[in-house]
């Protein structure tokens, strides 16, 4: 059976597989991820494909809208780290305890 001739559904499900399987082994996220796609890229495409990827990434790092991510998500350190996340929350807990849906209040 000819490597190409496996319809491209088979080939999603065994990326899918082949991604399951490794996740369940224990590897992190981000490695699973980037193997995965190297690994299936490099049957699909040609390497010189691979030529432009510093340029697409460098086309997202200067994405000044996806800054604000890891900005986020350095703010949620920082309230947690300095236990103004827990008193915040428990202060509205407070406040709203009483109201129904408060929780949902509180998290708006």
């Amino acid at each position: 059976m000819e490597l190409f001739s496996i319809s491209m559904e088979v080939w999603a499900l065994l990326m899918f597989a082949v991604l399951v399987v490794a996740l369940l082994l224990g590897y992190p996220v981000a490695f699973t991820l980037g193997a995965v796609s190297l690994l299936f890229g490099s049957i699909f495409l040609d390497f010189s494909f691979f030529n432009l990827l510093p340029m697409r990434i460098w086309g997202v790092m200067t994405n000044f809208t996806l800054l604000a991510v890891p900005l986020f998500v350095f703010m949620g350190v920082i309230l947690e780290k300095s236990g103004l996340a827990e008193d915040l929350l428990e202060t509205m807990g407070l406040l709203f305890g009483t109201v129904r849906g408060g929780l949902g209040i509180s998290i708006e």
